[in-house]
Parts: structure tokens; C-alpha cells; sequence
């Protein structure tokens, strides 16, 4: 039996979810009133704080207990494991990183899924990430996107809900997941769906641009975890069809990305609504000042752990190659490369603009490429329908803005293509990042124009720190230099196909 299947508590509080799927007994009642609250979140991450606590019930969030092999671990082991897999942690009495799944101890229904999914062993993010997010602290995970960081916050969620008091009629979620895109909070929840499941935890995704009926009717018949996009999940707290004083396990995902695209106000509307003691859990592929004073605000004590570096960094699995290309010959470049490069499988192509996104969808079709779109613009039936096409192989180009750059998870994206640089490096990593995911490997082609020049500087950055080859007209750019009339691209007779591709 796992070491999270018995509480010293009084056991009828709990539910026992794998045969129990409705809304039982009642819970021991929050006292805690959704609009009223005052959230005491003023102090730094390292100063303690004043909460008021009163008429709030207590609830369990340390489920750790080190296993007898990870316990016999010497510093020396420790420190030589966090080195190998790039682990940097920070904070007070950090747990010891896991090795294996035996290790956490996850109930056996958890680990059954885990191995069902075919995974080996915990990715860096996992190995650390558990054990500090199982022992009810705050955390502060910086991971890049496709390292396993969703299933870090999810299977200890799961833990987390099995241990509190069923919900009562009216109840809103115990645990709730805020996301940047509708993709992203789509992708948590197949993976919530798949791993909850046998625990009977119901979940539902709260985003825009579709209907909001199903999702108001999810909420009413009652649902463990919410997993959110900022402007819905306050549409629904005003609208009465949900609230959060239940809400005792906070993730933020992609924090990042959500304060890039202006969610800060809504991020501190909805967390001033939950109990201040709860448990907030803070993740981000980058570590930008407001990202930083974000976590200030809502975090106390935290833990933090940094998989590979602070700096921003781009996956060294992923082929990189940049060309100085002028404005107007980006399209005929684009089906240059298409030409040499297409064999049937998956390329995601971002644009900057929505309309961009539809202009060069269409020519590409005019043209006979198989390509489709996908932008803010859509109908989320038609986003939907796109992305099928795109993941079953239908139609292998896919074009997008941004709304794809996170939350993406198509597997064997071949090659990304930076059709229009982006507005910020993050974003950059982030968009090369749709490929060489899983431990495979991507090839990333960017188009650099003289538009782009800032970004010069830091581009070579980047791409220095992965090991690849920074072009003589791009390194004189991040000099300073302009750009060479005719592009970096001198159509010297070297295809893209030809094993030496924009060199």
C-alpha cells in the first residue's frame, strides 16, 4: 500500500474516489467567502507573512516521505545526480531528488497510468519537482516546455485532492490550473483525464470562444480540478457558476507566456478569491523580472528548482539555421525550402499576424502545398479541426501565430519554420521549441530580416550556447553592421535538402 493511501485523520472525511464517483457525504465547510477574501500575499518569497486564518478548515498538503533509497542517498550522490541532469534548486530543507517511480511512492492506480504512458524514469523536472511539490510547499519550477513539467504539478494533485474531504453541492474545485492559451489548458486536461481517472477525479477545461453551457454544467455538477485561461475563469466567478473557496493546490502554468500576453490583472483577480494558505505552484520556461515579481506577490518560502539555466536557452536537439532574408523574398524562400525539405512530415510555420497567418495559408494552397491555419481568429471547432488534421499527417503544414508558439503538443513536428522573426526572444525559443521534443530530434529555419536587427545580438547568443553556426552576415548584424543588400542567401546552388542547408 502506498504511504498516501492511510492518513492519521479520520478516515470517513476521505473519499475513497476509485469506487465512490458521485458527491457523497458533506465536507467540513470553508467558512471562507469567495469575494470578501483579503489575501496577505504582500511580503516577499522570503519574509513571513500575516493570514488570517480564521474560520477556514484545516486541510492536509504534506504527503512526503522519503523512501529508505532515496533517504541512504549522500550528499556527495546527491549533488553529483543534480549535476549530471542539470538540477539547480534553491530554498529551505530542499528534499532529495528521486530516481525512480518507486521512489515517490504514488499510490499504485498512479503509478499503474505512469508506466501504462511508457515512461522510463522521471524527467529532471519530475525527479525534483515531486517530492517538493508533495510536501505542500511552494514551488517555483523553470523548465523549458517538453520536459514533463505538466505530469510534475499533476500526479502530486492528484495525491493532494485524494486526501481532502469530498466536495459538497456548490462546491468549486479544489485544485485549480491557470494556462495562457485554450491549447495549453486543453493538453492539461487530456493528460488530468488520463491520469485521474482512476481515481474517479473529474476535471474540466474553462476557456473562451466556445459555448460556455457544457462547462457551466460541469462546474455545477461539481469537479476537482479546474483547469483555466484567466478571462473565462472570471466570467464564470461573476457570473456565480463557480467559485474558489474550495481551492487549496494553485498552479500557474507558463507564467511567462501569461503575463506576455496581459493577463497580470486577471492572474491577481482570481488569486485574491482563494485562501492564502493554500498551495501555489509557480512555473516558467523563463525567469524575466515580472515574472519574478509575480511569484513575489503570490508565493511564500518557496522552493525553487532550475532545470538547465536561468538564461534563456533553446533545445540542443533542435538543428538551427538563420538567413538574412529581404521582406519581399520571403515567400518565394519559404517555397524553396518547402521544396527541399518536405517528405511528408509535420511543419509548423509561425507568422506574426492573423491576417499574414491567412495570406500566406492561401497562396500556399494556391500553390498546392497541403497547408492549413490557425490563429486567435478561429472558432474553437475550427482550431479543433485544424489540429486533428495537422497531428493525423491529413495536412502536414500548418501555419500559426503564436497561440501555437506554447501548449502545442504535436508529436514529430519535424521542422518549425520562423516565417516572421518573433517579437521576443522567449517567444523565439518557444516557437522552435514545437519540435525535437521527447528526446527527438528538430530543425528549426528562421527567416531574419533587417527589421529584426535588435535581436540580433541575443539570436547569437542563443545560438552560440546550443553549439550552432552563427552565419558571417548575422554576426556582423549583431555588430551593428547592416544587413547585406541581396540577404544571406546568395542561391550559391546548395539546396536545403543537400545535407548543407543554409550554409
Amino acid at each position: 500500500m502506498s504511504r498516501y493511501d492511510s492518513r492519521s485523520a479520520d478516515p470517513s472525511s476521505y473519499r475513497d474516489r476509485r469506487s465512490d464517483s458521485g458527491l457523497g457525504a458533506p465536507a467540513a465547510s470553508t467558512g471562507y467567502g469567495g469575494s470578501s477574501i483579503k489575501n496577505h500575499d504582500d511580503g516577499g518569497s522570503g519574509s513571513p507573512r500575516k493570514i488570517n486564518l480564521d474560520g477556514l478548515s484545516h486541510f492536509e498538503k504534506n504527503f512526503y516521505t522519503e523512501s529508505p533509497s532515496v533517504r541512504a542517498m549522500t550528499e556527495a550522490e546527491v549533488d553529483e545526480y543534480r549535476l549530471r541532469r542539470e538540477i539547480t534548486v534553491e530554498g529551505r530543507d530542499v528534499p532529495k531528488p528521486v530516481k525512480t517511480f518507486n521512489d515517490v511512492g504514488f499510490p499504485e492506480y498512479v503509478l499503474e497510468e505512469v508506466k501504462k504512458a511508457g515512461f522510463v524514469e522521471p524527467t529532471p523536472i519530475q525527479s525534483q519537482g515531486w517530492p517538493m511539490a508533495l510536501k505542500g510547499r511552494d514551488l517555483i519550477g523553470i523548465a523549458e516546455t517538453g520536459s514533463g513539467k505538466t505530469l510534475a504539478y499533476l500526479l502530486p494533485a492528484i495525491v493532494h485532492v485524494n486526501a481532502q474531504p469530498i466536495l459538497d453541492p456548490g462546491d468549486g474545485p479544489i485544485v485549480l490550473v491557470l494556462a495562457p492559451t485554450r491549447e495549453l489548458a486543453v493538453q492539461i486536461q487530456q493528460e488530468c483525464t488520463k491520469f485521474g481517472a482512476s481515481s474517479r477525479i473529474k476535471s474540466t477545461c474553462i476557456y473562451g470562444g466556445v459555448p460556455k453551457g457544457p462547462q457551466v454544467r460541469d462546474l455545477q455538477k461539481g469537479v476537482e480540478i479546474v483547469i483555466a485561461t484567466p478571462g473565462r475563469l472570471i466570467d464564470m466567478l461573476e457570473s456565480h457558476h463557480t467559485n474558489l473557496r474550495r481551492v487549496t493546490y494553485l498552479v500557474l502554468d507558463e507564467a511567462d507566456r501569461m503575463l506576455d500576453m496581459g493577463f497580470d490583472p486577471q492572474i491577481r483577480k482570481i488569486v485574491s478569491q482563494i485562501r492564502p494558505d493554500r498551495q501555489t505552484l509557480y512555473w516558467s520556461a523563463t525567469w524575466p523580472k515580472e515574472v519574478e515579481q509575480l511569484a513575489r506577490k503570490f508565493l511564500y518560502d518557496p522552493y525553487k528548482v532550475i532545470i538547465g539555466s536561468e538564461d534563456l536557452k533553446a533545445n540542443h536537439a533542435i538543428k538551427q539555421y538563420v538567413d538574412i532574408v529581404p521582406e519581399k523574398q520571403k515567400y518565394d524562400k519559404l517555397v524553396k525550402l518547402l521544396e527541399d525539405i518536405m517528405d511528408g512530415s509535420r511543419i509548423l510555420i509561425f507568422m506574426d499576424t492573423k491576417k499574414g497567418c491567412d495570406q500566406i495559408t492561401r497562396q500556399l494552397r494556391m500553390d498546392g502545398w497541403p497547408a492549413l491555419s490557425i490563429h486567435g481568429d478561429k472558432s474553437q471547432a475550427e482550431r479543433d479541426w485544424v489540429l486533428s488534421e495537422f497531428k493525423s499527417g491529413k495536412s502536414p503544414i500548418m501555419t500559426a501565430t503564436d497561440v501555437a508558439a506554447r501548449g502545442l503538443d504535436v508529436k514529430d513536428v519535424k521542422y518549425v519554420i520562423n516565417y516572421d522573426f518573433p517579437g521576443s526572444l522567449e517567444d523565439y525559443v518557444h516557437r522552435i521549441g514545437r519540435t525535437g521534443r521527447a528526446g527527438a530530434k528538430g530543425t528549426a529555419y528562421t527567416f531574419f530580416t533587417a527589421a529584426n536587427a535588435r535581436f540580433a545580438k541575443e539570436l547569437i547568443t542563443i545560438l552560440e550556447e546550443a553549439g550552432q553556426r552563427v552565419s558571417p552576415d548575422l554576426a556582423a548584424m549583431g555588430r551593428g553592421a547592416p544587413p547585406p543588400p541581396s540577404g544571406g542567401f546568395r542561391d550559391r546552388g546548395k539546396g536545403y535538402g543537400s545535407g548543407r542547408p543554409w550554409s
